[in-house]
């Protein structure tokens, strides 16, 4: 098992080739995790992408990273994945896991929460008018 094993899922109102096209887009993916040598494995189309991990975060961790997208009722499910191990047979250290851990796990739910709210603007307004009327 990886030293950092991430896995995390968010629903998003919008077709699975809209939010694939995005993805697949390598200013986004640069801008999304700087910290990240991402060097493609596969691209899946509108099922995703999937991504080798190179010496990264200083060169300290390398890995695999999917983000894999999952037709679903009226939108898609992108699955996250971020699996990543010391560099050179080195052992992470429990601070550093914690603390990437952390930073990735929250930065992937912004990342799709901000995904959500430009390609389904709406979104929150119905659901808060629904509540309330």
């Amino acid at each position: 098992m990886p030293a950092i094993d991430i896995v995390d899922s968010t629903w998003i109102c919008t077709r699975p080739a809209t939010l694939g096209a995005i993805v697949a887009e390598p200013a986004n993916w640069r801008q999304w995790w700087p910290r990240l040598d991402l060097q493609v494995d596969e691209r899946r189309g509108e099922k995703g992408m999937r991504w080798f991990v190179g010496p990264s975060e200083g060169g300290t961790v390398a890995g695999s990273m999917e983000v894999w997208l999952e037709p679903a009722l009226d939108g898609v499910v992108a699955h996250y994945f971020l699996r990543l191990d010391g560099t050179g047979g080195r052992t992470l250290r429990r601070r550093a896991v914690t603390g990437l851990t952390r930073r990735y796990r929250l930065g992937a739910k912004e990342l799709f929460w901000s995904l959500g709210s430009q390609l389904d603007p709406g979104r929150i307004s119905r659901i808060a008018a629904r509540r309330s009327g």
